[in-house]
């Protein structure tokens, strides 16, 4: 059986590692170096770089596992295991010199995400959870907030950069969320959004048009820290990214109502 809290530990060494890189090629960082995957889709050597170092890391840390990556480093796909790795999450921050970015690294279990790491680089704020083993904050931990009404949360969202087809429902819910909950904050990294959530900063987030590298370490945070996360349709198995709703265990309910309610119509 596989020591998830031990393999987490040594998560955090190749997080810290890898972030000591970024936090080198920010200093003076030159935006022309970026280059285009798509419609507001950002890549630079930054990505690069780090993601072929994680990939040797976490390679030598469990041969096992196979990788899903963001930037294609590895191929190799594992049996049972797979790390899912978004090297730089929030490269369009990154690129501009704006906070928040970061580092995340999931490990999945026969596609179920079970250990998860979300290094904001910037700020040296390292979340962990593991199966079982609760969520974490830098050694202490956390948990969701126990606001239960929605209009008392806080909620974070990530506005679309390829998938415009849902973006009339997308604006709609967000002038739904305005007018309705205590505010609405966009930070341009999904994962610290879920980490966030995980430790009760924001009582919910909600997105569409993400992929399995963006969700797999964060997905893990908020559960242990006694969060839900689910597509719009109250889904939460074999989540891709494609719809993601997570909240603390009280205010869930009212918020995925209402998620649903804009984004499923």
């Amino acid at each position: 059986m596989v020591n998830l809290e031990k393999l987490c530990a040594e998560m955090v060494n190749a997080a810290r590692e890898t972030g000591e890189f970024i936090l080198r090629e920010s200093e003076g960082f030159d935006i022309g170096l970026a280059e285009s995957k798509g419609l507001h889709d950002l890549v630079s050597y930054v990505d690069k770089g780090s993601e072929e170092m994680l990939v040797k890391r976490l390679g030598i840390i469990f041969p096992e596992a196979g990788f899903i990556a963001e930037e294609g480093t590895s191929s190799r796909k594992g049996v049972k295991y797979n790390w899912v790795i978004d090297p730089l999450d929030g490269t369009t921050n990154f690129v501009h010199g704006l906070h928040p970015y970061a580092i995340s690294v999931g490990l999945t279990e026969d596609g179920e995400p079970v250990a998860g790491v979300v290094y904001e680089v910037a700020g040296n704020e390292i979340f962990t959870a593991w199966r079982n083993g609760g969520a974490w904050l830098n050694d202490h931990r956390i948990h969701v907030s126990e606001i239960s009404s929605l209009s008392e949360s806080l909620v974070a969202t990530g506005f679309p950069y390829s998938d415009f087809g849902r973006l009339d429902r997308y604006m709609d819910s967000l002038k739904h969320f305005c007018i309705t909950t205590h505010g609405v904050r966009r930070l341009g990294s999904a994962s610290i959004d879920l980490a966030y959530v995980a430790s009760g900063r924001f009582e919910t987030f909600y997105e569409y048009g993400l992929h399995p590298w963006d969700i797999a370490a964060g997905i893990v945070l908020v559960r242990e820290a006694g969060g839900h996360v689910s597509d719009f349709s109250g889904n939460e198995k074999n989540l891709s990214g494609d719809e993601v709703v997570a909240a603390n265990n009280l205010v869930y309910p009212e918020f995925l109502e209402n998620v649903s309610k804009f984004m499923l119509s």
